[in-house]
């Protein structure tokens, strides 16, 4: 069970990054999760959205960049060593982790993690043989 996150390209100028937010809110896009990381130039805008088609097109159309991302959405034990018990599930199967981000809110009793790998399918898989808990993109875009 895998999902999309939006990865939208921002030059490093004042104003960008409110011009983003302004055309989501407008096309009435809730976001569900985030992260922004920087470079000298630019900036790239990682983020879960409740429709994330729509999204984008309203995206490209105010002429933001903007690409759609494959990533899983994994539950954590919200617990000290949660995530690590995660991670040494990640590390004892091979899977190499691209990055990561959490959601805001949980899922019952758990925290969301948000975890780009090479391999989606192939990771869900292994994964679940592990006994670690996907979200289905539905599940995942209604948090």
């Amino acid at each position: 069970m895998s999902a999309v996150q939006l990865s939208v390209f921002l030059g490093n100028e004042e104003g960008r990054l409110s011009e983003a937010a302004a055309v989501l809110a407008a096309a009435g896009i809730n976001i569900r999760a985030l992260t922004l990381a920087d470079s000298e130039d630019f900036g790239v805008l990682r983020m879960i959205v409740d429709k994330p088609g729509e999204a984008a097109e309203a995206l490209k159309n105010a002429g933001i960049a903007v690409k759609i991302t494959e990533i899983i959405a994994v539950e954590v034990e919200d617990r000290p060593g949660g995530l690590s018990r995660v991670l040494e599930t990640f590390r004892n199967e091979k899977i190499n982790i691209e990055y990561m981000y959490a959601f805001v809110e949980k899922r019952g009793s758990n925290a969301v993690m948000v975890f780009r790998v090479e391999n989606t399918a192939d990771t869900i898989a292994r994964l679940a043989k592990c006994g670690l808990k996907t979200l289905a993109a539905e599940d995942i875009y209604g948090i």
